[in-house]
């Protein structure tokens, strides 16, 4: 079982992406809605694992993936984003993200990415 930070704007969006997690047999640890939060909670709770959607209002999450990897050169990250992000998923991919999933987020496709980045 993981702990994992969920970061979106959307409550909504963290909703549904918590119960896939929840479903999966990890725990939901902590949730931000920007970049900065979900940096300030990674700091706070220690994740094993942040899924953070790549756009959104304030400080988005390419800008808070490298505050992240800044704060911790190992941390796990998923990066979740729309079609038609695709220089967004690459610039992520090479600021260190550990992969990604396309909205909307299908729950198979979310959980062997979880299972793929913590090697289970």
């Amino acid at each position: 079982m993981a702990n994992i930070l969920v970061v979106d704007d959307s409550l909504f969006i963290r909703k549904i992406v918590g119960d896939m997690i929840q479903e999966a047999g990890h725990k939901v640890i902590g949730e931000a809605t920007d970049g900065n939060e979900a940096m300030m909670q990674y700091l706070n709770l220690k994740p094993d694992l942040v899924i953070m959607d790549i756009t959104m209002p304030y400080m988005t999450g390419i800008e808070g993936l490298k505050m992240i990897k800044k704060i911790d050169p190992k941390a796990k990250v998923i990066m979740c984003s729309a079609m038609g992000q695709k220089s967004m998923i690459i610039e992520a991919i090479q600021l260190g993200a550990s992969d990604y999933v396309i909205k909307p987020i299908k729950k198979n496709r979310l959980i062997s990415t979880i299972n793929h980045v913590l090697g289970v």
